[in-house]
């Protein structure tokens, strides 16, 4: 009999799988260990005698064992501290033989030993580094401005704000640049340092000022006037000093003698004068390092700063809405004419009936404007007093003027005006407005 197709097909494909050969052997993967247990206790635990039995009192004993043990399969990680800081001095073989010869002090009192030792030798008192610091300050200023790195040029940057003379007329981004132009100067014995194109601190040895001595001119008085130099020996003259032909050279004692940064000089380009004519000079009486910012790169500066102020104030007048057709020309007139200047909160810039002094051009903050009316005020004696309130009329806001028309007219203002905040404006003055 015939076999149907369905039956055929399932015979051949069992036929089939029968001759297909079984698949080859693989290895079971290794299983890897943890870090965190501890394998031969996790053995020693699994092989404790006792704690498969049925009864309890037999368990009971190798139970506490168990739960004794339990805890010592993992694996705790040890806290390991920081390790301590050892700066390793590197001094040159020089230093060490001139330490050698000194004998050192008694530091059985010295707090700072004792820091250093806990501290892991990191001395917080390093009189040895800061003395290596000002060489290497010595070694940069050596080089010409070109070839110093950024790192030097932060360095020289860095000692120039610590020089009060500087810091007390500069901010930090004037001296950033003007670290990027001081260089070094050595100085022999006896040497005349005329300080007429540049500002100098001496960084090394020691000068004595010479300064002009003046007979007064003032009538009345025949005293003469010595011109000392001021605090941190920075020489300050009049023009009556610098005009005065009566000069004669003069030698200080050694009470005024300059020392290490201790400056002289002046930032100021000052013009060409008759020759031996010394406005501030000095006489080294060692061999001398003196640091010089020369004049012309200050005056560059002021230069760079006038520039950015005359943009910000053009800005200004531009964008108040009485300016804003103005011709750039025009308003450059105004500028040059034009003096910042801060007032407080609360501060009556001008009342009512009197004429302003100046045409305002507020930067930052801003002023109310009041009316003075005046009023009738009803007593309890069912009589009237007369009494005058200011009523607040509105604002005057950044990029806003105020003035023209009281200063060019000499009208009274008809409301009074009083800062809420600080305010910085831009001023022109009546008396330099008119000269104009």
């Amino acid at each position: 009999m015939p076999m149907s197709s369905l039956p055929a097909a399932i015979l051949s494909h069992m036929t089939a799988v029968n001759n297909v050969p079984p698949p080859p052997l693989h290895s079971i993967p290794n299983l890897k260990k943890s870090k965190h247990i501890d394998y031969g206790q996790l053995n020693a635990l699994c092989h404790i005698r006792g704690q498969h039995s049925r009864s309890i009192s037999n368990t009971l004993s190798p139970h506490n064992t168990f739960m004794k043990q339990y805890p010592k399969v993992f694996l705790h990680r040890k806290t390991r501290l920081p390790k301590l800081f050892k700066q390793k001095e590197q001094r040159e073989l020089s230093e060490g033989k001139e330490e050698s010869q000194h004998q050192q002090p008694d530091d059985s009192h010295n707090v700072a030993v004792y820091v250093e030792r806990a501290h892991g030798g990191h001395n917080l008192y390093r009189p040895k580094r800061a003395t290596e610091n000002f060489e290497e300050f010595l070694a940069i200023l050596k080089k010409l401005p070109i070839h110093r790195t950024p790192y030097e040029h932060k360095t020289v940057w860095k000692y120039l704000k610590t020089i009060p003379n500087l810091t007390s007329q500069l901010n930090d981004k004037h001296l950033k640049t003007l670290s990027k132009t001081v260089f070094s100067e050595t100085w022999l014995k006896g040497s005349t340092v005329i300080a007429n194109d540049g500002f100098y601190v001496i960084l090394k040895g020691l000068a004595r000022p010479q300064t002009n001595v003046y007979k007064n001119l003032i009538e009345g008085s025949d005293s003469p006037v010595s011109f000392i130099p001021q605090s941190f020996h920075s020489f300050i003259l009049s023009e009556k000093f610098k005009n005065s032909t009566l000069a004669k050279m003069y030698l200080h004692s050694h009470d005024s003698m300059l020392s290490k940064w201790s400056t002289f000089g002046t930032l100021e380009v000052i013009p060409q004068i008759e020759s031996g004519t010394q406005m501030f000079s000095v006489v080294t009486e060692d061999d001398c390092e003196i640091l010089k910012i020369p004049a012309k790169g200050y005056a560059k500066i002021k230069e760079e700063k006038i520039k950015i102020e005359n943009m910000q104030k053009l800005k200004l007048i531009h964008m108040c809405p009485y300016y804003e057709e103005w011709p750039t020309l025009s308003i450059y007139e105004l500028i040059a004419l034009l003096k910042w200047k801060k007032f407080p909160p609360g501060h009556v810039i001008v009342e009512s009936g009197n004429i302003i002094s100046f045409v305002g051009y507020i930067n930052s903050g801003c002023c109310n404007i009041y009316r003075s009316i005046i009023g009738f005020v009803k007593l309890q004696s069912n009589k009237v007093k007369r009494s005058q309130k200011l009523v607040y009329m509105g604002q005057l806001k950044e990029k806003e003027s105020f003035g023209e028309i009281s200063v060019l007219l000499q009208v009274p203002f008809t409301c009074t005006i009083i800062t809420e905040k600080e305010v910085e404006m831009a001023i022109i003055e009546d008396k330099d407005l008119f000269v104009a």
